[in-house]
This record gives structure tokens, C-alpha cells and sequence, in this order.
């Protein structure tokens, strides 16, 4: 039965950028409504009460639609609906890892690293703020820096990050550091492990068009769409 896709999401949004790579990776055809999300338009908040995106809409055949508000849920109705390729390993213990580190990019990351530098980076500047603070901006760089030598030491030892095989962990760490990236702020040289594997990612074409991403007044780092970086 053939499903089509609406994806209601911001480009720079890290959590959008994961529903895209999955879909993406799954070969999934959608359309997209980009939304500026800080404004709480009402036809967001008709399809989400939060307000928050991404928000997946599926229509399929002649029912009505299925709506699927914010990444978690909607990464898991597609590894559900679209199994293959997977992106949770048939494993348990990889799958558990893999869960855990969604949960860590999308709470610890967040708070302790990318929402300082994305809020003073962009947020500020959407919303009209005034000027990044810097004592916000340098306390989201080393919590940035910590992050990563934690994704370094991990990738020490294992292929990806949670494990023998890609899996959504990788997508979710790669969508909040390549909105950091973005703005400039990854101190790849400093972590070649994490750079390695960022390239490895950054070449699959279902990075590519996360890399042609462009919101007006938000310019991005000259290095940011080159994948020999």
C-alpha cells in the first residue's frame, strides 16, 4: 500500500534532522512543510499540542491520517513499519545501547552542551534577543568538548556508536553535532575519531540534504557542506 509522507519540521532543528537521516536511510519518500516552530503556528499546535516538531502525517489508501508528534516516536514507527534496512540492531545489548544513546544526545547532550550554543547561536537570533553571551556560549563549548571525548573513547572500541552496526544512535549524535557544525563550533581537529566517523556519515546520501540546508541571516561555516573537511 503506498504511504505518503508529510514532514512538518525546522531544518536546523536537531530533532528533525534525525526523522530525515531515517527516513533518508529507508529510502522513504515525504514531503516537507518547514515551520517556524518559535512563532507556535496553529496548524502545528492542531497537529501537536506541545508545539514542538518534527510531526510526521501519513495518509495511506483511503483512511485518514495517522499523525506522529516528536522523533522518538516517530523513529520507532518507521524501524516498526520499515524494518530494513534496520537501524536497531537484532541484538539486544546493541539495541539497548543504541536506545540509551538516543536518550543521552537528546537530554544529557542537549543540556549540557548543544541547547547553550544553538540557543546564543541561533535561537537568539530568531527570536531577537540581542547578542550571544559569551559565559553561556563558553560553558556550551566545554560541555561540547566533554561530550566528545566520551564519543571518542566509545569509538575506541566500536565501529559505531553503539556497536558492530549504524543504528540511530549514530543519526542522532551526528544530527545535533552538525547543526553545531553548522555554526562552526566542533572542534574536529582536536577529535579525529569523532571526525572519522562524522566523515563516514557525512557521505551517505541521506546526509546530503542536511548539507544544503540555508535559513536566511543564519550563514554556515565555510567547511560545513565539504565532505573532506
Amino acid at each position: 500500500m503506498s504511504v505518503e509522507r508529510t514532514l512538518h519540521h525546522f531544518p536546523l532543528d536537531p530533532a528533525s534532522r534525525q526523522v530525515r537521516l531515517a527516513l533518508g536511510e529507508k529510502r522513504l519518500p515525504f514531503a516537507e512543510v518547514q515551520v517556524r516552530y518559535w512563532e507556535r503556528p496553529k496548524e502545528l499546535t492542531r497537529l501537536n499540542p506541545s508545539g514542538l516538531i518534527p510531526v510526521l502525517v501519513e495518509t495511506a489508501g483511503g483512511a485518514g491520517p495517522l499523525v506522529l508528534c516528536e522523533s522518538r516516536a516517530i523513529l520507532d514507527h518507521i524501524e516498526e513499519t520499515t524494518p530494513e534496512p534496520a537501524l536497531l540492531s537484532r541484538d539486544p545489548a546493541e539495541r539497548a545501547e543504541a536506545r540509551r544513546l538516543l536518550s543521552w544526545f537528546d537530554r544529557k547532550f542537549e543540556y549540557e552542551a548543544g541547547g547553550y550554543i544553538l540557543h546564543e547561536k541561533m535561537e537568539k537570533r530568531l527570536l531577537g534577543l540581542g547578542a550571544p553571551e559569551l559565559a553561556n556560549l563558553r560553558q556550551g563549548r566545554e560541555g561540547l568538548r566533554s561530550h566528545l571525548h566520551y564519543i571518542e573513547g566509545l569509538l575506541e572500541t566500536r565501529e559505531w556508536l553503539a556497536g558492530k552496526r549504524l543504528s540511530l544512535a549514530d543519526f542522532a549524535g551526528a544530527a545535533h553535532l552538525s547543526v553545531i557544525d553548522y555554526f562552526g563550533d566542533v572542534p574536529w581537529k582536536d577529535f579525529p575519531g569523532v571526525k572519522t566517523w562524522y566523515m563516514k556519515l557525512k557521505s551517505r546520501p541521506c546526509f546530503r540534504p542536511l548539507l544544503t540546508d540555508r535559513w536566511p541571516g543564519l550563514t554556515p561555516a565555510p567547511h560545513y557542506d565539504d565532505l573532506d573537511f
